[in-house]
Parts: C-alpha cells; structure tokens; sequence
C-alpha cells in the first residue's frame, strides 16, 4: 500500500515510495530559509501532513521512462509546492480556521502573511521549474493560470444565466484537475518518455484529478467518519457547493422544499446539518453524484488504453480502482 494506492508489484511500491521520499527530502529544503519565521510560516502546512498524491503521480508517470532521472525529483517537487501554495491563498479566500487539522496560516498569522507566504512558495516553485527547461516554465506558467481563473470564477460564482452544476465542474477542473494533470505530465516528460505517452497521462491526470476531488465531495455527505481530513457536513456548514448538493439542487420535487431551503446558504445550527446530512444521504442526487464520478473514473481508465502495457499502466489504473472504492 502507498499513499492510499495498492500496488501488486513490490520492485513499483518500492520504487514509488522512494520516489515521494526524494520529494518529501527536497521539499523540505525548498521551504528552508535563514529567517526563523519564514522558514516557520513556509514549512507550517507541508509539516501538517497531507496525501502527497501529486508526487505520486509524479512518480507513477515516470515509470513510462526513467524513473530514477533527478529532474523526476525536481517536478514533484515543483508541483506538490505549487498545491501547497494554494492551500495558503484558499485558506484566506475560505476564511479557514483549520486545515489539515492544524490551525490554517490565516488564522495563526493573519491573512496578509498566508497570501505572502504562498507567494513565497510560488516563487521557491517558478525556482526550481526553470532548472527543468523552458518548455517545463511554459507549462508551470500556463497551469498557474488555470489555477487563478478556477479562483476568480469560483470567487464570482455562476453568471447570468449559467448552469451552477456546469460552472462548478469547470471550477474543479481549473483549481484541482489543472494541477494533477500538470503532475502526470511533468513526470513522463522529465524521465523521457515519448511525446504521444506524456499526451496520454496529462489527460488521465485531468480527469482522474477531477474525479478525486468529486470523491471528496461525495464523502463529505455519505461518511459519518472524517475520511476527507475534515468533519462530514463541514461544507454545508460553510455554505460551499459540491456534486450532491448541486444535484440536490435541480430537484423541482416539492418533497424538497424544506431540503433546497436549508441547501441554499451556511448551516449554524449543528441539529440542522445533521438533519441535511441523512437527507442527502437518502436522496437520489447522491447516487447521480456517485454514477458521475465512476463515470468519470472509467474515461480516466481509457485514456490509459494507448499506453504499453506495464507495471505503470497498471498502477495508473489501480488509482481508478482506488476512486470508485472510495466514493462506494
């Protein structure tokens, strides 16, 4: 088992986890800084823990070429940077009190520290990324891109008379599948793979990123236990669309009434959550929900059908078998 992911060949499991050791290494010597609070605030949520999936597809992509060239190291570790970065800036665009289970940045600094600090980690990853070539700084810069406007359109919210299910895909796509699809690809560029197998890999990281982060949605109403690192329900707490409650939404049910009323802003009252949590978890949207993301999961397995089959197809497409298990 690594990260969360069965692997049937040991020489892999071995390969992958030593891999994401090397990027867990030169991570921490890319937050190290002589400033005391820098090297502090930097290394606060990389220290927090977290699934470190986007090294691992690093690693796994990799596998169509040479694992073992460093330049594999340097973009997981660009990558899993990259994402640690926006977790500083989310947190101040959420008004997060917590992440990872440990106070977020924002709230044991203040919120112009957290968007400093991220940018710290930007430029720490713009760094390193340019020790990859030009080609790896266009794709750095042009994934950034889609990480801010995933941002600015979730910021704004559904325009006009735009679908809130459909904008809220596109959101996803930009702020989590944007990135993934970046990791896979970087990961089969830097170990040499052939142009047509880095092709391949970006799309099945795009897809499989989306889906994951769906997954989490889903377990966000279905679980009673905190398998999303965070407490089921703490979405419609906060108010946040996510793929069952934007289901839920285009019920034109009257039955529903009471359940869209509740659906359409923040819940404070704990009782009330409870109340919407064993509603959704009954309703038909979270079996839609859960179709879409299988759905979603079998396109990502497709995507692989052009790749030699090897033990790193296989293991591209254990994360498949990983997603559908998770969502039930």
């Amino acid at each position: 088992m690594t990260l969360g992911v069965e692997f049937d060949d040991p020489g892999l499991a071995a390969r992958v986890d030593a891999s994401v050791q090397r990027a867990e290494e030169g991570l921490t010597e890319a937050v190290r800084s002589s400033d005391g609070f820098l090297d502090e605030a930097a290394g606060h949520l990389m220290h927090a823990g977290g699934k470190r999936f986007r090294p691992l597809l690093v690693a796994l992509a990799a596998e169509l070429g040479d694992p073992s060239h460093p330049d594999v190291t340097t973009a997981a570790v660009v990558v899993e940077l990259t994402h640690l970065a926006t977790l500083y800036h989310d947190d101040v665009m959420d008004e997060a009190p917590l992440r990872r289970g440990a106070p977020s940045a924002n709230a044991r600094w203040d919120n112009s520290l957290a968007i400093l600090v991220g940018d710290y980690l930007f430029a720490r990853a713009s760094d390193l990324v340019a020790d990859l070539g030009p080609e790896a700084v266009r794709i750095q810069a042009r994934t950034f891109s889609r990480l801010v406007r995933g941002q600015i359109r979730e910021t704004i919210g559904p325009v006009g008379d735009e679908d809130p299910l459909e904008h809220y895909l596109d959101v996803v796509a930009d702020k989590t599948g944007s990135l993934i699809a970046t990791s896979a690809r970087l990961g089969a560029k830097m170990s040499g793979a052939s142009a047509e197998h880095e092709r391949i890999v970006t799309e099945f990281g795009e897809r499989i990123g989306v889906a994951f982060q769906l997954a989490d949605d889903i377990i966000d109403v279905a679980s009673e236990t905190d398998d999303s690192g965070k407490t089921p329900g703490t979405d419609l707490r906060e108010g946040v669309p996510t793929l069952p409650t934007l289901f839920a939404q285009r019920s034109t049910d009257p039955a529903d009434a009471d359940l869209l009323r509740h659906l359409s802003g923040p819940i404070d009252d704990d009782a009330v959550v409870e109340d919407v949590l064993a509603q959704l978890r009954r309703h038909p949207a979270l079996g839609q929900a859960r179709d879409y993301v299988r759905t979603q999961a079998e396109a990502a397995r497709a995507a692989l059908d052009g790749l030699p089959d090897s033990v790193g197809r296989t293991a591209l497409q254990s994360i498949c078998t990983t997603l559908t298990d998770r969502v039930g």
